[in-house]
């Protein structure tokens, strides 16, 4: 008997050791819920009998691919007055830099306003019928992807105008952890770095909207009144299989990939280095027509950059219908290198962004040349082009900016939500 009643015990320790490990990768692998669709089941107390503006584009979709104005407009309680749009547009299918102006067109009878042509924030005339604004776009986690400088204007004209506003959370597609890069240097406040944060900032539009009034970076910050909702089951990571259908952003930052690598290659923008525009594979493929890719190749990898390949590659821009108009090198073969992610945990796209730079100004030395004041916009600083112009070691370019980081790390870890 006393055999009998071991087994029993082992039989049920076991099925029960079982069991917990079934329920815990429930948990991990629960599916990742976005603010827009908590807002519908748990939320909807926040809108009802309002008058709303929703800020959103493309992206702005519920898990069942319904966009959130439908959704809105569905609601017996609620009224859509406006629609907001940042740059590329309701669509998201404008290309970069391409001013919108809609010039009264309508969505099912809501009048659309872009906030990326004249105007970049909406102004009071735009808010006089609005009791609240809702924010909805998926961003992509670099300073100077635009979408973050709108939801900073659109926080900015809330308080100017007494007016709530409502964060739908999405994840961070590049992850929650990865801080990296010169932290805006006030002096070059733009559109394309809207406040003082560094190149990857680790955090979700909601967790940077708080951050932005609880830092008090928005004028009227006093006068914002801000709910963020937040997403469900997210946990800082790079949520590969809630991006397994990939909704870009914008025209150019087409898969995940390419978001992961955007933050380090974009860089190149300032350069009269190919970023890839006017191909299939814009920010994934680097290149110039005085470029040899083995020897690029061979000088990256002597840096050792972890959690990525490179295959050299050659490719002729050209211009791409809402992709790339005038490319740099259009029509001329350009070699270079196409960058693989091999682990995205691993990959830091900002330092590799740097020792790319690196290694090219070391091996064609003034054929390398830089925008100066574009550049420095998207650095945040004219100090990294300095850094690179004077032959500095990556390693030591890292380290110049790391107490800056450090300060950044303990000032944002207050407003983080997950």
């Amino acid at each position: 008997m006393k055999e009998g009643n071991k087994m029993e015990k082992q039989f049920l320790y076991r099925h029960l050791i079982i069991l917990f490990v079934f329920l815990f990768s429930l948990k991990l692998n629960a599916q990742i819920i976005n603010g827009a669709d908590l807002l519908f089941s748990e939320n909807l107390n926040l809108i009802s009998g309002k008058k709303v503006g929703v800020v959103c584009n493309h992206t702005s979709l519920l898990a069942d691919g319904k966009h959130l104005v439908d959704a809105l407009l569905d609601q017996n309680n609620v009224s859509v007055k406006s629609i907001f749009t940042p740059e590329h547009g309701f669509k998201g299918s404008a290309e970069a830099g391409e001013l919108i102006d809609y010039k009264k067109n309508l969505y099912k009878d809501v009048p659309i306003i872009s906030l990326y042509g004249k105007d970049r924030k909406p102004s009071k005339e735009n808010l006089k019928d609005v009791d609240v604004l809702i924010f909805d776009i998926q961003d992509v986690g670099a300073r100077f992807y635009t979408y973050i400088s709108t939801m900073y204007y659109v926080l900015e004209s809330a308080g100017e105008n007494n007016i709530p506003v409502i964060i739908l959370d999405r994840p961070n597609p590049i992850g929650g952890n990865y801080v990296d890069g010169t932290v805006l240097d006030p002096n070059y406040k733009s559109f394309v770095g809207i406040a003082e944060i560094p190149i990857t900032h680790g955090m979700t539009i909601g967790e940077l909207a708080k951050y932005f009034v609880g830092e008090k970076l928005v004028p009227n910050w006093k006068n914002v009144s801000l709910n963020v909702i937040s997403c469900k089951n997210w946990k800082r990571e790079i949520p590969d299989r809630f991006y397994s259908k990939w909704n870009s952003p914008s025209p150019n930052i087409n898969s995940l990939e390419t978001a992961l690598v955007y933050p380090g290659t974009c860089l190149l923008e300032g350069t009269n280095i190919s970023e890839g525009r006017g191909t299939r594979f814009p920010f994934l493929q680097i290149g110039a027509p005085f470029f040899k890719s083995e020897d690029i190749i061979e000088k990256l990898n002597l840096l050792k950059v972890d959690g990525a390949e490179f295959q050299p590659v050659s490719f002729i821009p050209e211009g791409i219908t809402e992709m790339a108009t005038n490319p740099k090198f259009e029509g001329k073969t350009c070699f270079g290198i196409k960058i693989k992610i091999i682990d995205p945990n691993k990959f830091e796209s900002v330092k590799f962004g740097v020792k790319l730079l690196f290694v090219l100004t070391k091996l064609y030395g003034s054929k390398v040349k830089f925008s100066e004041s574009s550049f420095d916009r998207l650095a945040g600083t004219n100090i990294l082009r300095q850094q690179i112009n004077n032959k500095m070691k990556p390693d030591k370019i890292f380290a110049s900016w790391q107490k800056e980081l450090t300060k950044f790390n303990k000032i944002k870890n207050q407003y983080l939500l997950y």
